[in-house]
């Protein structure tokens, strides 16, 4: 009997620390690398104290009431990175070591590693190899179902095949293409006087769609405004999911460009998009507490994303990367006032406490609350159904959701933008 599936707990890893670590080693300009550790894992020792019992069919017959004590890791145990590694403080999954000015970059379970300086690699790659017996895999190219492209000067990172797997599974390979994921006159609604579908069939598309939004933060509103409706499905809500399949049609290999050019800033705008050239973090979804006002909704949302920055800045500081006061643009001049102002507090008493880190935040140095213009609708296209011509100049100049033929073309022509991207300070 299969008690543990290892393939589906390594799917929901957390997607934004695969990211950060791939627009790290673009920024920085090194590849990463791949091995396979075949016997890694059954050489560790370990500190902690750990009992396991008797294994069915190897029990003492002196001592059957009896444990065993580890004195090496078991294959899927916490304890065995931290067998051979330096964890991260706040990412379990990443291990960067630090040598001098120098930065070596692993994350298990394969290991991926990559580093600034080739002489900190080579040494790694021969530490391990004196230890372990390697499957030597050479350049990163797939990982977790991404597929990866390191150039010299961007890292591309799409997932063409895992997308055309999708359309061929619900037999829209050879669908009509579409140039939108939604009409702009899109309402969607309950629809509870609707013909009802097959639920079965529309959870498999949500359930594949939102894989795909790893690197396809163009898809991810109407995924999520898809997904509210699954438990009471009607025709118009398939629709609009195969006008998505339709979209992907069009569009197959799109994905995300990380530059190792970069400005020097990092930042985040409320809707928790990162990076015109290292867009790492991206979220849509309904608000889990119900808000009254605009500026309510506005301070709730920021409050989330600033959670969100915080981590990222931690994440990045195992990296050896210091920040200042990170910029958190939003679009509501009322919601920053309720923040800086303290004299506005007796009028937001009815806000859920845990927002109100969101202040305690800024009053502590770690954020700075920037207005941003509505000229200037970034995150519009997480929250709305857009026409043609604002998406794709969001999609495509904003977010840098390129396919690799036109990022190269960008790269020849007038080297990448510069708009927001990783620094030290």
């Amino acid at each position: 009997m299969v008690v543990r599936n290892k393939a589906r707990l390594v799917v929901q890893a957390h997607l934004e620390a695969i990211r950060i670590p791939l627009a790290f080693a673009a920024s920085k300009g090194f590849k990463l690398q791949q091995i396979d550790g075949k016997s890694a894992f059954l050489n560790g020792f370990i500190e902690e104290e750990v009992y396991v019992r008797q294994p069915p069919g190897f029990e003492s017959a002196k001592f059957p009431d009896r444990v065993y004590k580890l004195r090496k890791a078991l294959y899927g145990l916490k304890q065995i990175p931290r067998a051979w590694f330096v964890m991260g403080s706040v990412d379990k999954t990443v291990f960067p070591l630090r040598h001098g000015g120098d930065t070596l970059l692993i994350y298990v379970d394969d290991i991926i590693f990559g580093g600034s300086s080739h002489a900190l690699v080579s040494s790694f790659a021969e530490q391990m190899s004196r230890e372990f017996e390697l499957s030597l895999m050479g350049e990163l190219q797939f990982f977790l179902g991404l597929q990866i492209k390191q150039g010299p000067k961007e890292t591309f990172v799409h997932q063409a095949k895992y997308t055309k797997d999708i359309l061929n599974k619900f037999e829209m390979g050879d669908s009509k293409p579409m140039t939108t994921l939604m009409s702009t006159q899109t309402a969607l609604d309950a629809d509870e006087d609707g013909e009802a579908v097959d639920q079965k069939e529309f959870r498999g598309m949500i359930g594949s769609l939102f894989y795909l939004t790893a690197t396809r933060p163009d898809i991810q509103f109407a995924v999520c405004l898809c997904a509210r409706y699954q438990a009471s499905l009607r025709t118009s809500h398939r629709q609009v999911v195969k006008r998505i399949l339709r979209y992907l049609k069009y569009t197959p290999e799109l994905g995300l460009w990380y530059s190792s050019e970069s400005s020097q800033m990092l930042t985040m705008p409320a809707a928790r998009l990162t990076a015109r050239t290292s867009l790492v973090s991206w979220s849509s979804r309904k608000q889990s507490s119900v808000a009254t006002t605009n500026t309510e909704a506005e301070y709730i949302a920021a409050a989330s994303c600033c959670s969100q920055l915080l981590w990222m800045k931690a994440t990045l500081s195992d990296f050896g990367l210091r920040f200042g006061r990170i910029p958190l643009l939003v679009d509501s001049t009322s919601a920053i006032s309720v923040a800086k102002n303290p004299i506005l507090h007796s009028k937001t008493k009815h806000i859920d406490v845990r927002f109100h880190f969101l202040r305690d935040r800024y009053e502590k140095g770690d954020i700075d609350l920037i207005h941003v213009s509505t000229e200037n609708p970034l995150a519009d296209i997480l929250t709305k159904p857009l026409e043609f011509n604002a998406f794709v100049r969001l999609r495509g100049n904003r977010l840098e959701v390129l396919t690799i033929h036109s990022s190269r073309e960008r790269l020849r022509a007038n080297g990448p933008a510069s708009l927001l991207s990783w620094c030290d300070e």
